[in-house]
């Protein structure tokens, strides 16, 4: 069974369409990274899942049920825009949210301490969350997120405002909400989180779905076709007419190729111009450069 599909959803705001003929099956107990530019129709999206929007046209399932407010109760969903109640003290929102999800007093009040623990806020349970930093604000409102236990996660920019310490303890949390059956849907920019973390994308280009699949299937697609190269030595061997692109870095470059080119011929120029090479690799192109080819083009 897969936790979410759509089919052939669109949905229009007056002239503009925002989301235009999507097609998307998330896996249960998967994480998909629903990617695109900003304006591209991703939010929308999540609402329609969320039943806050309804689609102009086609279906949506959630747990192989029709989108509704029923379905809604089986989501964990953390926005980008922060919707908590400021002025509220931590401890107390978070159990309030938990009861509206139909936890008991005392079970949310147990949960949302263990949570509190484990995301070092601990200290801070009695504080209102305006007297909170960005960051701290945004862990507590990924407890409210996750504390019920939902089969299904969206997680809209989840790392916004935290540093790299609790990134990682994020991260952390939803792979193993991940390994416990768990389907999540990240939704985010940072290209090298969900490359780490994802097993499939959806990459979403002016309100159409211009990618998807599996992140492995998708890059070995695109062939290697980068150069890392680590040398000592005059660097006139990398004018050759095989490299397309080139990005210095701060111990060596990563060179494009054009489709079809030898490494090969690289390496022989390099050879002779008496560089001294300490690593020259072949690689498969980042999850970024896939993001900004496919969202480039006319």
């Amino acid at each position: 069974m897969d936790a979410i599909t759509l089919e052939n959803v669109t949905k229009s705001y007056d002239a503009v369409t925002a989301v235009s003929g999507v097609n998307l099956r998330v896996r249960q107990g998967a994480i998909l990274g629903l990617l695109g530019p900003n304006g591209a129709g991703k939010t929308t999206t999540i609402r329609m899942i969320m039943n806050i929007l309804v689609p102009d046209e086609g279906s949506i399932k959630v747990l192989d049920q029709p989108v509704s407010d029923s379905t809604r109760d089986l989501i964990g969903y953390l926005p980008e825009e922060r919707g908590l109640y400021p002025r509220m003290k931590v401890l107390d929102i978070i159990v309030f949210l938990a009861a509206l999800h139909g936890l008991t007093e005392e079970e949310a009040g147990r949960r949302a301490k263990e949570w509190l623990e484990r995301l070092g806020l601990a200290d801070w349970s009695g504080k209102k969350l305006l007297d909170l930093s960005k960051g701290m604000q945004q862990k507590v409102q990924f407890i409210t997120a996750v504390i019920h236990k939902p089969p299904l996660v969206i997680l809209d920019e989840p790392f916004s405002g935290l540093d790299p310490v609790n990134a990682a303890t994020v991260e952390e949390i939803m792979l193993e909400m991940r390994s416990k059956g768990s389907t999540i849907v990240l939704s985010t920019h940072r290209m090298e989180q969900v490359e780490r973390m994802c097993d499939s994308i959806c990459l979403i280009d002016k309100g159409r779905n211009v990618l998807d699949g599996e992140i492995r299937a998708i890059k070995q697609s695109y062939g290697k076709n980068t150069l890392h190269i680590e040398f000592t030595g005059n660097d006139n061997f990398l004018s050759s007419p095989a490299i397309i692109n080139l990005t210095r870095l701060g111990n060596g470059v990563e060179a494009k190729l054009k489709p079809g080119a030898d490494p090969q011929e690289i390496l022989k120029a390099a050879v002779q111009a008496n560089v001294s090479i300490t690593r020259f690799e072949l690689l498969e192109p980042s999850l970024n450069e896939i993001f900004i080819d496919r969202t480039t083009r006319a």
